[in-house]
């Protein structure tokens, strides 16, 4: 119990603000949001399990990574072509050429469905391939790149490029992909309604727990000898080399868990939106997944939830005011995060949190900070 308590949950600290951030998402917003805003909050929160990832990858491995909506949109696909399928009966095809595969693919005079979407039919096989494929993948870039010692701005400019790439095979490969407009018209789940109130909220809820999941997960290995190893290699990776660890292992490991992260992500956002695009696997996206990171703390697991809802909330409201000046007000404030806030909002909480504690006493008993676990020392800015 001990050992969960202080690995799993963070210790008096950590629990306090996974306690905060549970309530926040599992009992504030359904209360006070109706059912459109709060799938708004749902959609916010699938694009926290990159910014997670990205803590774990950039904040404590030292390896930027401008490409983790490539695995976002991977796990999106797997999803989507799961409930293509499921839309795709011969009797709601009937009008197509062919009945029975998806309508763009009629559209693009296909006659069969290709071998490779065949395994789709499977809910369990899409569940497992929703981890294994963006793994897989992000295990051969992995191994291309660290084996041969390929890192810093190098390796943020090959993902951001593979993210590029990536984007014009989807939109290039229209008949298997559905191309620029992705795939769309998703309907039901095992017979589930997915448009209904009742499944998006019961979609909310399973993202939000498989995000709190993400975050104790994330607490796991961060509190373990290998987080322990993670800072040692962004610090000073020479000398965690010369004491005889292979540093490229571990960083393709880290990269393999931050793209499994991202994927479930994906998974949930084409549920919660009821499509999948390439416009969510390309540049723009994968930097904003940064964003999210950077301005909620990028050594805070929790501070990368707060940071993406507070981006994202400020993206509606200012895009529905000012939509050509919203891309312009993102990049200032990363700008200005990078220059004068540099731990985000969990450096902020870390550098003023005390005057709020004396400010209000009676707070100070759910925040004080025991000095005696890493969790509470790095990881909480935000508790």
């Amino acid at each position: 119990m001990n050992f969960f308590y202080e690995k799993v949950l963070g210790g008096k600290s950590g629990t306090t603000a996974l306690l905060i951030l549970s309530a926040i998402i599992l009992v504030v917003f359904p209360l006070f949001l109706d059912a459109f805003r709060l799938n708004l909050v749902a959609k916010y929160l699938t694009y926290a399990f990159p910014a997670i990832s990205l803590v774990l990858l950039w904040g404590y491995g030292g390896t930027l990574s401008l490409g983790q909506g490539i695995f976002f949109g991977l796990g999106g696909y797997a999803m989507a072509m799961f409930l293509k399928l499921e839309a795709s009966t011969p009797e709601a095809t009937a009008i197509q050429s062919t009945p029975g595969i998806p309508d763009f693919m009629d559209w693009n005079q296909l006659t069969a469905l290709p071998w490779f979407w065949e395994p789709f039919n499977s809910l369990t096989f899409t569940l497992i391939a929703i981890l294994v494929v963006p793994t897989l993948f992000a295990y051969i870039i992995g191994v291309a790149m660290f084996k041969r010692r390929v890192g810093g701005v190098y390796f943020a400019i090959i993902t951001q490029v593979i993210s590029l790439i990536l984007t014009v095979l989807i939109v290039g490969q229209q008949g298997y992909t559905g191309g620029i407009n992705g795939i769309t018209d998703l309907r039901t789940l095992k017979g589930m309604d997915i448009t209904s109130d009742t499944a998006k909220l019961v979609f909310y809820y399973i993202t939000c727990f498989l995000l709190i999941a993400a975050v104790m997960g994330g607490r796991y290995i961060l509190t373990s000898k290998f987080g322990r190893l993670l800072l040692a290699m962004r610090d000073k990776e020479d000398r965690v080399r010369f004491s005889g660890y292979d540093v490229a292992n571990f960083k393709i490991f880290i990269f393999c868990v931050a793209a499994a992260i991202s994927a479930v992500g994906g998974a949930m956002f084409t549920l919660v939106v009821g499509f999948m695009s390439p416009s969510f696997v390309g540049i723009v996206p994968s930097i904003e997944m940064v964003i999210f990171a950077a301005v909620g703390g990028r050594m805070s697991l929790i501070g990368a939830v707060y940071g993406c809802l507070l981006i994202n909330f400020g993206k509606t409201a200012f895009s529905e005011t000012f939509p050509e000046l919203w891309l312009f007000l993102m990049g200032g404030l990363f700008i200005a995060v990078v220059m004068f806030f540099p731990n985000g909002l969990a450096g902020l909480w870390e550098d003023y949190g005390h005057l709020v504690k004396k400010r209000f006493s009676f707070i100070t008993r759910f925040f004080d900070k025991s000095p005696n676990t890493l969790s509470d020392q790095k990881l909480e800015g935000t508790s």
